[in-house]
């Protein structure tokens, strides 16, 4: 990828995004996903896939098959159960993160376990920085690390200290559960998205954040994230 000699600042509206309703599911799609397609918005660097999914009670994903993807699931509010081929099973509720390697070929289902309430959810792909890498499962709770503020590396292939591994040496997802007005500071690299999964904030340079709303940094530095009245839960992906 050739680095662009400006920097580009590129405000993405939560309405703006593909939608999905399916009964069961409502999927908002950041990218080109599924029968939604855009040849000018398929990516953001190594990011391909970022769906903020609600799932109703009872239902889900049945076992369908993944192969050469770094796959990060992050829940929001209420559980979702995995199982794959592998022999991997669990549940993951706020401040789980959990990976999975599609590698040479995987099938899993998500399902919501819950009779009575829905579960809301961001699944986000990256690519692999090697192909045909054995399928493999993940998941490792981030909530203490989360209540002590700023930024925190969720999934990483930069070796940080207690975030999940992935398999993509140039790619590292932040998240942050920020009280009102508490600032960070976006991590530099090529590209940065920057996602609203929960409440308000303002970005230098952007301007206010809505719940949903996202924001594609190239090549912009490290611009100032505030947390709106209510904070705001953040994920935020760097890469090259």
């Amino acid at each position: 990828m050739t680095t662009p000699t400006r920097p580009i600042t590129d405000v993405r509206r939560a309405a703006e995004r593909f939608h999905t309703q399916a009964g069961w599911l409502d999927s908002w799609h950041s990218f080109s996903f599924g029968h939604h397609y855009d040849p000018a918005n398929t990516n953001h660097g190594l990011l391909l896939v970022s769906n903020d999914d609600i799932v109703e009670p009872g239902t889900g994903f049945g076992m369908h098959p993944h192969r050469d993807m770094e796959i990060v699931t992050w829940v929001l509010e209420g559980e979702l159960e995995h199982r794959d081929t592998i022999g991997s099973h669990g549940v993951i509720y706020p401040g789980l993160a959990q990976r999975m390697t599609a590698g040479t070929g995987i099938r899993h289902s998500e399902t919501n376990p819950s009779s009575s309430v829905p579960v809301r959810l961001v699944q986000m792909w990256v690519l692999p920085d090697t192909e045909g890498l054995p399928p493999s499962y993940d998941q490792r709770d981030l909530g203490a690390a989360l209540e002590g503020g700023g930024l925190v590396p969720i999934a990483s292939g930069q070796g940080h200290e207690g975030a999940i591994a992935i398999h993509q040496r140039d790619a590292v997802l932040w998240g942050g559960r920020l009280s009102a007005g508490e600032q960070v500071a976006v991590p530099g690299g090529v590209h940065a998205h920057v996602f609203v999964a929960v409440g308000s904030a303002e970005l230098a340079g952007a301007g206010p954040l809505a719940e949903g709303d996202a924001v594609r940094l190239t090549a912009a530095g490290s611009p100032v994230l505030t947390a709106g009245t209510g904070g705001a839960e953040v994920l935020i992906w760097v890469t090259a």
